[in-house]
């Protein structure tokens, strides 16, 4: 009655081997046992080539940078080319502005002077008529004339004046001696005014006391008060209370 009890043991075993080693065993995993000095080994080539790999990284992003830094280095070359030829040419245009300036104001100087040439011409012609007239003896022997007369503003109400006093050849020796006066017609305020010059009880009336032979140029300076206007002036030489020549001009 003994050999049931031995089957089921048997078959109890047989099935903890089944389970051990058959299909539904559990996995057997094989490891291969490696010395620690071996796995240091391997461990040091991985960093080494690491770090090889970010070094060859790190050269190639310096390469690229390079470039980049060689391109803005090119385009700033460029640049300060540029920024040197505008330069030049501003300074070839400044002196050229300068250039006609200078030419502009020599032109400008040339005509001024020619005008003034003119004018001493014309100046000049009339004298020589003036002075033809006194040597072929026309006018009365003694009278006495006034021409060229020029009024110019001066600033502040001041004017320059010039003249020639003539006098007709005489065979007296004497010279003649009287007063320079001016009658000014003014406009002031609105209204018109006469002003003679000198002034009575002028200090400086001495400066419009004339003395001549022939001819004699004559130049001074007058002032008309403040805010007027100058309309006309006549000269006028006086001698003993009695007027010898005028001329009258219009401004």
């Amino acid at each position: 009655m003994r050999w049931p009890r031995a089957s089921s043991g048997l078959a109890v075993k047989a099935r903890r081997l089944r389970g051990r080693f058959g299909i539904s065993a559990p996995r057997l995993t094989v490891r291969t046992h490696v010395p620690w000095h071996w796995r240091a080994a391997s461990i040091i080539v991985i960093t080494a080539a690491s770090l090889a790999l970010a070094g060859w990284i790190y050269d190639a992003g310096r390469s690229i940078a390079g470039f980049k830094n060689a391109a803005m280095d090119t385009l700033k070359t460029r640049v300060e080319d540029q920024e040197a030829e505008l330069k030049e040419l501003r300074n070839t245009v400044t002196a050229s502005s300068a250039r006609l300036q200078i030419e502009q104001a020599a032109q400008d100087q040339l005509k001024k002077h020619a005008a003034e040439l003119e004018e001493e011409n014309v100046r000049l012609k009339e004298e020589l008529a003036v002075f033809e007239n006194m040597a072929q003896g026309r006018g009365a022997e003694g009278s006495l004339a006034i021409s060229r007369l020029r009024v110019e503003p001066a600033g502040e109400g001041g004017y320059n004046y010039t003249m020639l006093v003539t006098r007709q050849q005489t065979k007296k020796d004497g010279e003649f001696r009287g007063q320079l006066q001016f009658l000014l017609n003014i406009q002031e305020a609105g209204h018109g005014a006469m002003i003679s010059l000198p002034v009575a009880g002028d200090p400086e009336a001495v400066r419009y006391q004339v003395a001549f032979r022939n001819f004699h140029r004559l130049a001074g300076r007058f002032r008309i008060p403040d805010g007027a206007q100058l309309i006309s002036v006549e000269a006028r030489l006086v001698q003993d209370g009695g007027v010898k020549a005028t001329q009258r001009i219009t401004l």
